[in-house]
């Protein structure tokens, strides 16, 4: 199976993704961790990458393109993939189907209201353990003591910004999946659990 995860920033994509590959055996294909991986191993797309983000600027699209292009040629990838964060934008998307064939498009669907809570609610502590303020009032970690703190990128004004980045370039491709009959829509506002069982009876119908 080929298959695209699509979702807002706090939909559960990375949840859902390590679940699918996990039953399904597939590949999990993310942008970014084809980036890391050639900058670290210094092949020759990896070069030029390194270069333009270390002098400030965002990685191209034709770039990134050529990225997922390699990663989709190699031998893991022959029986199907998971792609994670990629295509983000209609061009990429394009150019995409230049590339390969995709079965499925799934899209984790929550109103833009609850991810707003749900990312701005959230609170950290330095030993790693992870709150809501929905569930956890404290200002203190429940584990070790230490002060709770919210992430920069998960304070309002910056989620703001993140959801109306993804609704203006992302979210088209959910028309353009649509109508290609290759969209498959799962309910992101139930647990885990519910939404990973949302997934298995589409993926499962199509396997």
């Amino acid at each position: 199976m080929k298959v695209i995860l699509l979702g807002a920033p706090g939909a559960g994509k990375g949840t859902q993704a390590e679940m699918i590959v996990a039953k399904y055996k597939l590949p999990h294909v993310s942008t970014g961790d084809i980036l890391r991986k050639n900058i670290r191993e210094m092949t020759e797309l990896g070069k030029v990458a390194k270069a333009i983000i270390d002098d400030g600027k965002l990685v191209s699209d034709e770039l990134v393109i050529k990225l997922v292009d390699s990663r989709l040629k190699e031998n893991d990838c022959k029986k199907g993939w998971l792609l994670d964060g990629f295509p983000r934008t209609i061009p990429q998307a394009e150019a995409l189907d230049k590339i390969t064939n995709v079965d499925i498009v799934i899209e984790i669907k929550i109103a833009y209201e609850a991810l707003l809570q749900r990312i701005t609610g959230r609170r950290m502590c330095e030993c790693g353990a992870t709150y809501h303020t929905s569930f956890y009032t404290g200002d203190r970690c429940a584990t070790c003591g230490k002060p709770l703190y919210q992430r920069d990128d998960d304070k309002a004004e910056v989620v703001s910004k993140r959801l109306e980045t993804y609704k203006n370039l992302t979210e088209p491709l959910v028309e353009y999946y649509t109508v290609r009959n290759k969209l498959r829509t799962v309910d992101g506002n139930l647990s885990q659990q519910e939404v990973f069982r949302q997934v298995t009876d589409i993926l499962n119908d199509y396997d």
